[in-house]
């Protein structure tokens, strides 16, 4: 899409007189940037938070014993560091990512909803809060898992009622967050921009918020029915009063199957954006990856219960379940089949984003062959509930969704502030967290066919070498990102550096690239026409 505006340069410095200053500027922020600048500070605190739990656990495990902290509080550090990163890195990180780009991207002024988009951003620091402070409350914090299962969400001291409220609140920011990013790309495109032209960014995120609206409640519903259960007599999961603790896993998988989905697909279409403009190409197969990504958006209601292999389900269900999850394979494998063709043969460079892409490739695809393992039910019956879990869904969230927001960032940076990152402290810091990574959960795969169980705080002996390896490397693993911020986000903010051109990378598309760097406070203000050039020729 490149050359595809007619635009007046002017429209763009008419408003710059308009920019807020000092604190209101961020408190009062209607400003799509702005706010997605929040989003990305936010997530990135909850992530350092997250990792010190992560740390503090890995040290646990790093020789067999107790050493630093009791089982119970061990319990509470593995549930708390799956709710914060899950709910409060992860999920935040990529609403940031839309509220920066879908507009520029779609030629949009601003989001649909600006003061709502404020609200559901605020909506965040409370319930960060309520997370956080649970450990300081009576009982310490809940220690259920972050799937928070009953009974033992029955069980637990006030902390429980804080973090399903904290839950309430980060849902309905959710909620918010997705309504405008749907009105906003649905309604505010610029003139001659359908919707199959439009970036595989703002795609891949027009399915996730329909997504999030699907399940957000559903989720909702089962933290009330447990509620409920606590302080109303209800007995929806207590067996004592008739209820099923299998049911609250039914509803919950049935939210937290499409979460998944929820946290990888922006991360798809960051990739989609990153691999063309390095292989100097157009994106192989766009149609093909709009209806991969809507097919995987559908197939994720209907293999919640792989999960549930281990909970008594009829023989039936397990072959339903098994078969639908090995489905879900094959749109995702369409997507690594067109990453693969656009690189194929085209005139490749590998800067910082390029890599960090290329790493996703490479690491996200063993993380579904690990996936694929655990969709058949006899495998995943033997190695349910145990370390082996735990390196897949690592190798799908921290090298799929983590990479993703890096190869993210450092792509369009350039635009947000102006500057360019070095682009040598960017290769260490890819090199640095890719081995870091790979040290600490490839060795998490033999823990678990071994018949290690994960959220144990002690373990015997013959597990002590792989546990000591992975203990080392994921503090090496934290450390490169305490790097990413000091020596690469910092100086970036602070605008020291070269500066960065209009359109950094040559191979960019897009019309977050017609505008100057860095962005504009007001872009947009009258939306561009595209011309003939920007019709995408689809393959």
């Amino acid at each position: 899409m490149s050359a595809v505006l007619d635009h007046h340069d002017h429209a763009h410095d008419v408003h710059d007189d308009h920019v807020p200053t000092g604190w209101r500027r961020w408190v009062y922020a209607t400003n799509h940037k702005d706010i997605g600048t929040l989003y990305l500070l936010f997530s990135f605190t909850m992530f350092v938070i997250g990792g010190i739990l992560a740390l503090v656990i890995r040290a646990e495990l790093f020789q067999p014993g107790l050493q630093f902290v009791n089982p119970e509080f061990f319990n509470q550090l593995t549930t708390m560091h799956g709710l914060i990163m899950v709910f409060g890195a992860i999920m935040p990180a990529f609403v940031g990512f839309a509220n920066w780009m879908v507009p520029l991207q779609i030629g949009a002024a601003d989001m649909a909803f600006a003061r709502m988009n404020n609200f559901s951003f605020w909506l965040l620091i409370p319930a960060a809060l309520m997370i956080v402070g649970s450990f300081f409350m009576p009982g310490g914090a809940p220690a259920a898992g972050w799937t928070l299962y009953a009974p033992l969400t029955l069980q637990m001291g006030p902390s429980m009622d804080a973090g399903i409220f904290a839950l309430h609140i980060l849902g309905a920011s959710s909620i918010m967050g997705s309504i405008n990013i749907i009105v906003t790309i649905l309604n505010m495109r610029a003139p001659g921009m359908t919707l199959m032209k439009m970036p595989m960014f703002a795609w891949t995120w027009l399915i996730t918020a329909y997504l999030l609206i699907a399940v957000m409640p559903v989720l909702a519903g089962a933290i009330t029915m447990t509620l409920t259960d606590r302080h109303f007599g209800t007995s929806f999961f207590n067996p004592a009063g008739g209820g099923d603790p299998v049911m609250y896993q039914h509803i919950f998988w049935f939210f937290g199957h499409p979460e998944v989905y929820i946290m990888i697909l922006p991360g798809f279409g960051i990739i989609s954006q990153v691999v063309p403009a390095f292989a100097r190409k157009r994106l192989f197969g766009y149609a093909s990856m709009v209806y991969a990504t809507s097919s995987i958006a559908i197939l994720s209601f209907v293999v919640w219960a792989h999960h549930m292999f281990t909970s008594g389900m009829p023989v039936t269900g397990q072959l339903f379940f098994m078969y639908s999850t090995m489905l879900i394979a094959v749109p995702t494998a369409v997507k690594v089949f067109n990453w693969i063709a656009t690189m194929w043969r085209g005139s490749m460079t590998f800067e910082t984003p390029m890599l960090f892409a290329v790493g996703f490739i490479f690491v996200f695809t063993m993380g579904g062959f690990t996936g694929l393992i655990l969709a058949m039910a006899p495998l995943d019956i033997q190695v349910h509930d145990t370390y082996y879990v735990v390196a897949h869904f690592h190798y799908v969230l921290v090298a799929g969704s983590l990479y993703a927001m890096f190869a993210g960032y450092y792509y369009w940076s350039p635009k947000w502030t102006g500057v360019m990152y070095n682009e040598t402290r960017g290769k260490i810091h890819f090199w640095w967290s890719l081995i870091s990574f790979n040290v600490t959960f490839f060795p998490m795969h033999f823990l678990g066919l071994a018949g290690m169980p994960r959220r144990y705080a002690d373990y015997p002996m013959q597990f002590a070498d792989f546990n000591a390896v992975a203990s080392v490397g994921a503090f090496f693993f934290g450390f490169a990102q305490i790097y990413f911020f000091l020596f690469i986000v910092l100086p970036t903010m602070r605008g020291q550096g070269e500066k960065a051109p209009q359109k950094p990378w040559e191979g960019a598309e897009g019309l977050e690239w017609e505008v100057p760097s860095p962005a504009p406070f007001h872009t947009f203000e009258t939306p561009p026409k595209l011309n003939a050039a920007a019709t995408r020729i689809v393959a």
